[in-house]
């Protein structure tokens, strides 16, 4: 009786909590202003994606084909008050609806109040998928079957959420060695990953799993591994209005689209979104970011990257694997296929 009225109780706080972060965008649904909308392109049933980017100009022609090859089939932005160019090129593309905030990102919950409303007024009955302008999804047979295959799958089986861990993927060399080129492929430079290194525990709250790791925490957070960057995320969800993201995309409600793993030992499908973060492009944006003090923790992130980055830092170890395919990830265990063959 004790544990039902626990699990009674908690389910009660955690409908306030997300009722409060969906009253939160629907009150700043105003801060982002329609810039060149396309909403009547959008199909049924296509799969959208929804990212915030500031001045991101020179990684947007590759992660538009990259998504569009993979079955993206309408992209909704919010541009955080570019001056970049970013915008401009946004507004050409004819599969881009464009709004512009110049509100501070950080009051908004970076970006997550923003995207919030766009996700409860065009994503409801769409499978959305929501990342940055570095991140790039795989997940098991990504080279053979699209998007709409895997979603049409999930569908028939019920499954509403995706989970994908955060890889890192970094150069063999300095970061600032090879430039990178508009449009070119990230991953031709960042092309190795740490394939172990990760710390998981249960969130018992939100009922996702917490995951930290990997080249920023072993190079950046050495010290206090537990502020290192969380590497959980739910980025591809069959949305409804009722949904809401609470912490980025690290988790979101309600809960059950948080409980992407099987606790009986055997394996749901999973994937990663390839973070390609470190480029010879980021040496200069930490800086950036750190001046303006619009991340988590009063950039806490980025004031530990700005501390020790600098042309010569090298991420690369000894123990470092050269990224492959989808297919090496699941052996290694950093995705899982599943029930899906």
């Amino acid at each position: 009786m004790a544990r039902h009225w626990k699990s009674s109780w908690n389910a009660l706080r955690l409908r306030a909590v997300r009722q409060w972060y969906l009253g939160r965008a629907l009150r700043r649904r105003k801060q982002v202003r329609p810039l060149k909308l396309r909403l009547k392109a959008i199909a049924k049933d296509a799969i959208l994606c929804f990212v915030t980017q500031r001045n991101e100009r020179i990684r947007l022609p590759y992660f538009l084909d990259y998504y569009r090859r993979a079955g993206i089939g309408h992209f909704l932005f919010v541009d955080n008050d570019s001056d970049d160019g970013s915008a401009e090129y946004l507004s050409l593309q004819p599969d881009v609806s464009l709004w512009r905030a110049t509100t501070s990102y950080k009051a908004a919950r970076f970006g997550m109040d923003w995207l919030n409303w766009l996700l409860f007024r065009y994503g409801t009955g769409h499978w959305c998928l929501t990342v940055d302008p570095d991140e790039f999804l795989v997940y098991p047979h990504c080279d053979t079957r699209p998007l709409q295959a895997l979603v049409d799958w999930m569908d028939g089986t019920g499954l509403k959420s995706f989970p994908a861990m955060l890889l890192d993927v970094y150069p063999e060399g300095r970061i600032g060695d090879q430039p990178y080129r508009e449009g070119q492929n990230p991953m031709e430079i960042a092309r190795y990953f740490d394939p172990a290194n990760y710390m998981i525990h249960k969130n018992g709250r939100f009922g996702n799993l917490w995951i930290q790791g990997g080249p920023r925490a072993r190079t950046f957070f050495g010290r206090n591994p537990e502020l290192a960057p969380a590497l959980n995320k739910v980025p591809l969800v069959r949305w409804e209005r009722p949904y809401a993201y609470i912490s980025s995309t690290h988790m979101a409600l309600p809960r059950s689209l948080n409980l992407v793993y099987d606790e009986d030992g055997g394996e749901r499908i999973s994937g990663v979104l390839l973070h390609a973060k470190f480029l010879s492009t980021f040496i200069a944006k930490s800086s950036e970011e750190m001046e303006r003090g619009e991340h988590y923790a009063n950039s806490q992130e980025y004031r530990a990257y700005n501390a020790v980055l600098h042309n010569d830092m090298v991420l690369y170890t000894p123990e470092s694997l050269l990224y492959e395919d989808w297919r090496q990830l699941q052996e290694i265990g950093l995705i899982s296929q599943g029930n899906w063959a």
